[in-house]
């Protein structure tokens, strides 16, 4: 079993998957020491409309991405279409100068805690198309019993990824005590007729985080706050363009729900 301990993070386990796993298991050279891993593409994100982001990685996403935070835990969510449909994805490929997010690029690999404070395995999802149990194509998971390198990059983006998440709680929960989020919702009307809706999301209100307490500035300024914030009210204008990339792309199936609620944390973790 490929374990790990980081020196303070935190996780839990859920009884809802997270988002893109159907069957994650965590990874040991008992079980699956023969698995390959094959390419493939972001298929599996097409038809997602939004993806969680991590604070690290806000400002790159803000420039592609409307960042939104979901309703209840003030997760940040990257804005990827009004319907039950990925607009960055095509034919499998992510656009090009689209910014792919953390999240996206570590699947199928991820975390599982182990119960233990602070404790993780390292774990895949054993029904993604590129996971395989036997094959001469693709890279090994283990050799000679023993991690590969592939294994041990997963581990360190992993781990990466944990170590940020943890410093996004954080910033929700601050953005939280400060009662600077307001519940919104977008909803529009193609060229063709057809209506479009999300909702279950909320932003920062500008008026608010205006009038932030002087004893309060200097530690968000020191933490980033300050300016992830501006990232993230800035980014809303990037709603103008996913709406015209959506009418130029054409109305989404009619079988698609109208509108689309973003997942809280507890769903996407």
């Amino acid at each position: 079993m490929v374990s790990h301990s980081p020196s303070k993070t935190s996780g839990g386990d859920t009884p809802n998957l997270p988002l893109f796993y159907r069957h994650p298991q965590p990874l040991s050279s008992s079980a699956h020491g023969e698995w390959r891993l094959q390419g493939g593409d972001a298929s599996f994100a097409a038809d997602t409309s939004y993806v969680p982001i991590v604070a690290g990685e806000l400002i790159a996403a803000s420039r592609h991405y409307p960042i939104v935070f979901a309703a209840g835990d003030a997760q940040p969510l990257a804005v990827l279409g009004l319907q039950r449909r990925n607009l960055f994805v095509k034919d499998g490929r992510w656009e090009a100068d689209g910014y792919v997010p953390a999240y996206v690029r570590r699947y199928p690999f991820g975390f599982i805690a182990t119960g233990k404070p602070d404790e993780f395995v390292l774990a895949i999802d054993a029904e993604s198309e590129r996971v395989v149990k036997s094959a001469e194509e693709g890279r090994s998971f283990f050799e000679d019993g023993k991690p590969s390198e592939l294994t041990r990059q997963a581990l360190a983006f992993c781990d990466a990824f944990q170590s940020d998440a943890k410093a996004t709680r954080v910033f929700a929960e601050a953005l939280k005590e400060q009662d600077l989020l307001i519940d919104q919702r977008v909803d529009a009307t193609l060229p063709d007729g057809h209506k479009l809706g999300l909702e279950g999301f909320q932003i920062v209100d500008r008026e608010k985080f205006g009038k932030l307490p002087d004893e309060v500035l200097p530690a968000w300024h020191r933490n980033g706050y300050l300016a992830w914030v501006q990232f993230h009210l800035a980014s809303l204008d990037r709603f103008t363009s996913l709406l015209n990339r959506q009418a130029s792309i054409g109305a989404a199936e009619p079988q698609l729900p109208k509108t689309s609620r973003p997942k809280s944390r507890k769903e996407l973790a």
